[in-house]
């Protein structure tokens, strides 16, 4: 039932827009119709321009999100572990994570340049921010007769990290990771729009560019269903690592 529900919600949105463009309620010029975008969509897979550009942004978002995810669950289990450390980084974490990540491009665009390396930084620095939140969440909330007991029997550091922390904070952990990957996606929307020749941002921009509706609604919904896969392939691996929740 569940799924019928997930598949024909979809397709009634898709059917009241089209009948609203056929019937002269929606404004083709500027909006579209799915079925003019669909006949849009194969020419571009066809050519290969879309699965190149698909691609390029794929490894961009993957890179940028391994940068961003490792440093921020290793820091969020360590401010989550030491009061001393949650005191000297949290405040940094709380003044800088408002600031727009798109504020700060030019920065980044002046220190990393025009390369890949800016477009990857950028991808990090807003994953970075959504995993050490809930990372050190999840380490806080991990009931304290745990650490007590790890305590007693002598647990090194590193037995309070993998033995405690990550396995106490996993799901918060991958509720970070969900979050991060969604700004991921985002993120290099903008960053390849600023500073790219290729990936689905630039397309975005190019059809702007060139008023070729079809063509941006056609790299939309590719960034749409990449942000579905992604989801469903951490889905996957949340069940993977956590099999207790895969009942809920």
């Amino acid at each position: 039932m569940k799924t019928a529900i997930s598949i024909l919600s979809p397709l009634t949105l898709l059917l009241f827009w089209e009948a609203g463009a056929f019937l002269g309620f929606v404004d083709t010029r500027l909006l579209s119709s799915p079925w003019m975008i669909l006949h849009s969509f194969f020419p571009l897979v066809i050519s290969g321009d879309l699965i190149y550009n698909t691609w390029v942004s794929v490894v961009r978002v993957i890179w940028g999100f391994i940068a961003g995810a490792i440093p921020g669950i290793l820091l969020g289990m360590s401010m989550g572990l030491s009061p001393f450390v949650r005191s000297a980084i949290e405040p940094m974490i709380a003044a800088t994570y408002p600031i727009p990540k798109l504020a700060i491009m030019p920065l980044i665009l002046l220190i990393f340049g025009l390369g890949e390396t800016s477009k990857i930084f950028t991808i990090a620095i807003g994953v970075f921010y959504l995993v050490v939140i809930n990372t050190m969440a999840g380490v806080l909330n991990i009931d304290k007769i745990y650490l007590e007991v790890a305590k007693n029997f002598g647990a090194s550091r590193k037995d309070f990290y993998l033995t405690v922390a990550l396995p106490g904070a996993l799901p918060m952990i991958f509720a970070g990771l969900k979050l991060g990957m969604g700004m991921a996606l985002i993120l290099i929307v903008a960053a390849e729009m600023s500073a790219a020749k290729a990936g689905v941002g630039w397309m975005i921009w190019r059809a702007y560019d060139m008023f070729d509706i079809e063509q941006m609604f056609a790299a939309l919904i590719t960034l749409s269903i990449l942000g579905y896969i992604f989801t469903l392939l951490l889905d996957w691996l949340e069940h993977m690592v956590l099999p207790w929740k895969q009942g809920n």
